[in-house]
């Protein structure tokens, strides 16, 4: 028995208050009392109330809460709901960050010292509460399918069919339809004018290069033709999952007698681990789209190139396309060339590149891959799992970002079908092998080639350690957590279609083995995405140097002009296209949430507050040391500078 002070927080858009009035409950250790209908959230951000409770309640578990309908249902967003009174040793703190809809009745469970797993209540006071909560979102958080062949995604055809939690709010929302509104004016506005004009000379696409260009973007087309600039792009451009360290030469390369030489230098450089290739090969047999009833043309190139002792990494061999049994061996392409044709040839190493990192590396890799470990945790692990309060800043507009992204770019109809060279169907087909050739091993930098990555995997690794090391204290205990083991199993089983055989986990048994999981999941929504999406606006603004299509075909002979190469690229109009969707998914979001930075309070004690510290503060010594870094580069590199890497996939 005694008095209660309750406070009570709405969010912050202005949509995101509620006239309906609000029921409350208390659930203690010693019994509930119904508090009735005493909260209207209207407009204000925080109410507090007061109530007097005859009963003692004893430590309060859970807060329950219920919006009734009046004439008309309003939902209302709860941030969280604080209680002082007997028995919360303080003030006890229930976090929510959700919408309130319907009659439903949302249980909050006390967030100061009760994120915990199933062995950490002994006493099942939470046991009742955990199914039911898994129950009611499985029926929400259904999974869907989209292509044969594909890892699933949510289910649902567009923004209104996913759960709203999963939504834009209102800022988000505005600033998208807005921006996305603009574009689409200036494109039916000045693109109707390019279907009446041609590119006659390769200065023809400063037509379309965007105003508001970045610095990058301008040397980008200043110095597009250059070597090392093509080389660099591999490690540090918009797609640098591609480059890999020779082991051997590659059987596919077929270099005649006459190119002895070149041999040799191959040879010398692959002793000295100084030879690196990218190979296209995902491209081969893609079959190329038509656009406007004009053929359109794929490549799979192959990449050879050489580290110098100065850090440049140059190009010593284009070969454009794979040897084919009854066929003549392929062309194969030398800086020494003549200009034209090396131009040529690297050209359309830059189209190939563009396909393999709009669909492997960026949508593939970041996006959907972040969408399957979402879906999972919200089917998996209750909000009172540690793990759950880990995970879910990171999951943040990535569903209806996903969503947008197939029923707009990659569906029918859609800009890969309108202006990409691989649209209608290739994408599907790149994407499927792609997700076959999935493995765990390349989600995670430290073994991989991303040395980029290390810095910050590092920091959110040791982020991840410590936080872990607060809820488990033995392997054991992972290993008989229930819940644990089911999320990672609808991952890799059901998300990921069956991705065991390609190393991803069926179950955790260590806590180091745990760490490495999620720090794998974190790092996929944040920096994972950021490497890929980034860059962009930076590297193909400039059309020539990321040609979204190529209208001839690979050429077989070295006699090329530069209306060869100007006929080969895109038509003004689909180099508009290309141009106006890059500025906009490429831009900086004014809404951005910054790795590490989100104001939501999942945890409120002590102890994982101060991690989420001191972690802030590692990635602020790392943004500062990559500041410092890039004042003394020549092409400073940001796209993985944690200020610069958003908390989830969200555009």
């Amino acid at each position: 028995m005694g008095k209660y002070r309750i406070r009570v927080a709405t969010g912050d858009s202005l949509l995101a208050g509620s006239s309906n009035p609000v029921q409350l409950w208390l659930v203690g250790e010693h019994g509930e009392k119904d508090l009735g209908k005493i909260l209207r959230p209207i407009r204000i951000r925080e109410v507090q109330l007061e109530v007097e409770v005859s009963l003692y309640l004893g430590r309060l578990l859970l807060v329950k809460l219920r919006k009734h309908k009046s004439l008309v249902g309003f939902d209302w967003f709860c941030k969280w709901i604080a209680v002082q009174g007997p028995g919360t040793q303080g003030e006890a703190f229930f976090p929510c960050y959700r919408w309130v809809q319907g009659n439903e009745i949302i249980c909050l469970p006390e967030g100061k010292g009760w994120a915990r797993t199933v062995r950490d209540d002994p006493q099942n006071q939470f046991k009742k509460h955990r199914e039911k909560e898994l129950e009611e979102r499985r029926k929400v958080y259904r999974w869907g399918f989209w292509k044969e062949g594909l890892i699933l995604p949510i289910a649902g055809n567009t923004q209104w069919d996913l759960p709203r939690n999963e939504r834009f709010l209102e800022d988000k929302d505005l600033d998208f339809s807005l921006s996305l509104a603009k574009v689409l004016k200036d494109l039916a506005l000045k693109g109707s004018l390019d279907l009446t004009n041609s590119v006659r000379r390769l200065e023809d696409f400063n037509k379309v290069f965007p105003q508001g260009k970045t610095p990058l973007a301008e040397r980008v087309r200043n110095c597009w033709k250059d070597d090392a600039l093509f080389g660099y792009q591999f490690l540090n451009g918009a797609n640098p999952m591609l480059l890999r360290r020779s082991t051997s030469l590659p059987s596919r390369l077929l270099l005649p007698p006459e190119m002895e030489d070149l041999k040799t230098q191959l040879e010398k450089e692959l002793q000295t681990g100084s030879l690196f290739e990218a190979d296209f090969s995902l491209l081969d047999g893609v079959k190329p789209n038509v656009i406007i009833f004009k053929q359109q043309y794929v490549a799979a190139p192959l990449v050879m190139l050489k580290l110098q002792p100065d850090g440049r990494l140059l190009p010593m061999v284009i070969q454009l396309q794979p040897p084919r049994n009854g066929c003549p061996p392929p062309v194969l392409f030398l800086p020494s060339d003549p200009p034209m044709a090396w131009l040529l040839a690297k050209t359309w190493v830059r189209s190939s590149d563009f396909q393999l990192h709009q669909l492997q590396s960026h949508l593939l890799r970041g996006h959907l891959i972040a969408e399957v470990i979402s879906v999972a945790t919200m089917r998996s692990l209750p909000s009172l799992h540690p793990i759950y309060k880990l995970l879910i800043p990171h999951f943040r507009y990535t569903m209806e970002i996903n969503v947008l992204a197939r029923s707009n770019l990659v569906s029918k109809w859609g800009i890969f079908d309108l202006v990409v060279s691989t649209g209608s169907g290739g994408h599907v087909d790149i994407l499927q092998r792609a997700t076959a050739g999935l493995t765990y091993r390349s989600f995670c930098p430290p073994d991989d080639l991303a040395d980029h990555a290390l810095r910050l995997w590092g920091v959110i690794s040791r982020y991840v350690e410590k936080m872990v090391s607060l809820f488990y204290k033995s392997d054991g205990a992972v290993k008989d957590d229930p819940e644990l083991q089911a999320w990672c199993r609808e991952i890799t089983e059901t998300g990921l279609q069956g991705a065991q055989d390609r190393g991803f986990p069926i179950s955790l048994e260590s806590r180091a083995q745990l760490c490495h999981f999620i720090t794998m999941c974190i790092f996929t929504c944040t920096g994972q995405h950021a490497s890929t999406h980034q860059g962009q606006l930076d590297w193909y603004s400039w059309i020539p140097n990321g040609p979204c299509t190529m209208q001839k075909p690979p050429p077989i002979s070295k006699d090329v002009t530069e209306k060869d190469i100007v006929d080969s690229l895109p038509s003004l109009h689909q180099a508009r296209t290309q141009k106006t969707f890059i500025k906009f998914l490429g831009r900086r979001q004014p809404v951005m949430v910054a790795l590490g930075h989100h104001k939501e309070n999942y945890f409120s004690d002590p102890g994982p507050q101060a991690v989420l510290k001191q972690f802030q503060e590692e990635l602020a010594a790392l943004d500062k040391e990559i500041e410092v870094r890039n004042a003394g580069l020549d092409l400073p590199y940001e796209y993985l500078r944690p200020s610069m890497v958003e908390n989830s996939v969200t555009i």
